[in-house]
């Protein structure tokens, strides 16, 4: 079958795609930014890409008749404060579109949403519903709660919270009741409902067989990772109090939090999981599914992450924008070295941040993610997805990845932690010396005064930082 697979560059689209393909399916994938698609080489001669934003209806045109199914991943939550809007706008372009195409069949993955009082971001996925009823084709919903995998927010911020406060005082809300589910379990059944006629028209909830507290969950992550660990709940935190201490304790962004908060006062438990019967699936229980996702980190096996979606950042921009770096109006730190051994030094520039560090004055990167933090930036708690690999358009840190390309021997990354300007980092090796430039475009005075403030920072930073990259010993 011909499936159009939209938000292929999330979390669960980069999951789904290598099972379609796995099943014989030809999938045309649409992304808002063709740069930022890395997908797996042996994927590429089955896959087509278009790109579009779904935001804007004339971008649309691009998507092809002769489709059977589509998928419907997308969602705008904490691009912006009028999220729901854009939501329904975009449901609303995407069901004119496909009424045009030969589908029979449209998947749209929401949230569960059972409760009396639903918060902004679950009466989103039940509107954006809504309007993708009023289609030709038939329309499958399933809604998920938590779900849980390496890379998800939610395991994320699970694991931020349990591996880094052996004491919680926590809000009230970690009372409240979800059913969580796999993301094995997720796939198994976005995959299985395909063309499966008997789930035409119809909507399910899908969840596992547990129904746990926030504070179980917390509990048993770390029974898992045999950690001991008291959580104790307060009814004094307010939600702007709960969102600040999501967002300073976890990798989470302050937008998220604030979204993520406001939905976790609502209980995400299953009307009915009949579907699990209807597709032959036995779900993995809640310890399953978060022992399976170690193995996928200590595996270095993480598929997708959350961080790597533009949702993780401050801005919502194309790679295409950025990715020529500024000659005019810049302040740059330029510095040469010599390389004894190229490869060596390029696996070294291919492991940085996250873990591995910065490779010199580890201390100041910390502070200066830190302060980001304090000013509502994204600090240095993104890490990176994999500890060697790095594709366009993943986390570095602070850092947005805008090229990499290992036999040029060039890494070039764009800042977005607060800055009264534009930065950029450029790694390159010309095969005797590594080039390390750091480009800053300031705006207006205070972004002149600043870069004139952390200079003595930088020359220390940046001196120590290319000496150690290209220390081969």
């Amino acid at each position: 079958m011909r499936i159009l697979l939209t938000g292929a560059t999330g979390y669960i689209g980069k999951r789904l795609l290598p099972v379609l393909i796995d099943k014989g399916h030809k999938v045309i994938c649409c992304v808002r930014d063709k740069q930022k698609f890395n997908p797996e080489e042996s994927l590429i001669d089955k896959i087509e890409i278009i790109e579009n934003d779904l935001t804007q209806k004339e971008s649309l045109n691009n998507i092809p008749k002769d489709i059977d199914i589509a998928y419907y991943l997308v969602h705008s939550m904490s691009v912006s404060r009028d999220y729901d809007k854009l939501e329904k706008i975009s449901a609303i372009n995407f069901r004119e579109i496909i009424n045009r195409t030969d589908a029979r069949q449209v998947i749209y993955l929401s949230g569960i949403v059972n409760s009396e009082t639903l918060s902004k971001h679950l009466k989103s996925r039940k509107s954006v519903e809504q309007e993708l009823k009023k289609g030709k084709y038939s329309l499958t919903t399933v809604r998920a709660g938590i779900i849980i995998g390496a890379g998800s927010a939610s395991f994320e911020i699970i694991r931020d919270l349990v591996e880094k406060l052996p004491i919680m005082i926590a809000p009230r809300w970690l009372k409240t009741k979800c059913q969580p589910i796999a993301i094995r379990d997720v796939i198994k059944i976005l995959t299985r409902i395909a063309d499966n006629h008997k789930t035409f028209n119809n909507s399910y909830d899908i969840a596992g067989n547990e129904i746990l507290t926030y504070k179980e969950m917390l509990l048993a992550f770390a029974e898992v990772r045999n950690l001991k660990r008291f959580i104790y709940t307060v009814p004094v935190m307010t939600p702007k109090l709960s969102s600040y201490w999501l967002y300073f304790v976890t990798s989470t962004s302050y937008k998220l939090a604030t979204s993520l908060v406001d939905s976790m006062k609502i209980e995400v438990v299953a009307n009915s999981t009949n579907i699990n019967s209807i597709l032959d699936i036995k779900p993995l229980t809640y310890r399953e599914a978060v022992e399976s996702a170690f193995r996928k980190i200590s595996q270095n096996e993480i598929i997708s992450s959350w961080k790597d979606s533009t949702i993780s950042g401050r801005l919502n921009y194309k790679i295409s924008d950025y990715i020529k770096v500024p000659q005019f109006g810049c302040y740059k730190d330029i510095r040469h070295k010599h390389i004894t051994d190229t490869n060596a030094c390029i696996d070294k520039i291919w492991r940085i941040g996250g873990k591995t560090g910065w490779y010199y004055a580890n201390s100041m990167w910390r502070l200066r993610g830190f302060i980001d933090k304090l000013i509502g930036g994204v600090g240095l708690r993104r890490g990176r997805t994999n500890t060697d690999k790095i594709q366009a358009g993943d986390t570095l840190d602070f850092w947005r990845v805008l090229y990499a390309n290992r036999q040029e021997g060039r890494l070039l990354l764009f800042a977005e932690m607060k800055l009264p300007g534009e930065a950029w980092l450029e790694f390159r090796t010309d095969g005797k010396s590594l080039i390390q430039t750091a480009t800053f475009r300031p705006k207006g005075l205070i972004g002149r005064l600043y870069w004139f403030a952390v200079l003595p920072l930088h020359g220390i930073v940046f001196r120590g930082l290319i000496k150690n990259l290209t220390n081969n010993r």
